[in-house]
């Protein structure tokens, strides 16, 4: 006995087999928790929080009449603090990322001598920055962000 299928008939095992496929690699990703690729984050309101800390103090940053400024030297990268604050009492940290290669990373409190800190060029590779300069003066916090290309 030979069973004889048409095309409509193949089309339709063809499409019930597809569907099949399909639902069972969904079926798998939902159920298997290394696939897990959750948006929302745990203690989401307090990660918001901080972000609203950090738009506050980049705020406070921008209120300020002298700015912080960030700028290349032949020695390195020179972080300027206003001149109209003392500078023994600012404290925080500098944070250098570097997009093309994270093992580049690191931060350096912040100790100064005087209003201007030098991260020394021997600590840099050429190429894009990102610095953060998180500070607080007088208990009241300041966020600089800044790209800078090193050379």
């Amino acid at each position: 006995m030979r069973i004889k299928i048409n095309w409509g008939t193949a089309i339709v095992i063809a499409f019930a087999l597809f569907m099949s496929f399909i639902l069972f690699f969904v079926f798998r990703v939902q159920s298997d928790s290394k696939y897990d690729n959750e948006l929302v984050t745990e203690e989401y309101y307090k990660k918001e929080a901080l972000v609203q800390d950090d738009i506050n103090s980049v705020q406070n940053a921008n209120a300020l009449s002298q700015k912080l400024t960030i700028g290349n030297t032949a020695e390195g990268i020179m972080i300027s603090f206003p001149k109209d604050l003392d500078y023994k009492k600012i404290k925080g940290k500098v944070s250098l990322y570097r997009p093309s290669n994270k093992k580049l990373d690191f931060a350096n409190p912040i100790a100064l001598a005087n209003s201007d800190l030098l991260i020394p060029k021997k600590n840099l590779v050429g190429g894009l920055w990102d610095i953060t300069v998180e500070w607080t003066y007088d208990g009241q916090t300041y966020l600089n962000k800044e790209e800078l290309y090193f050379q």
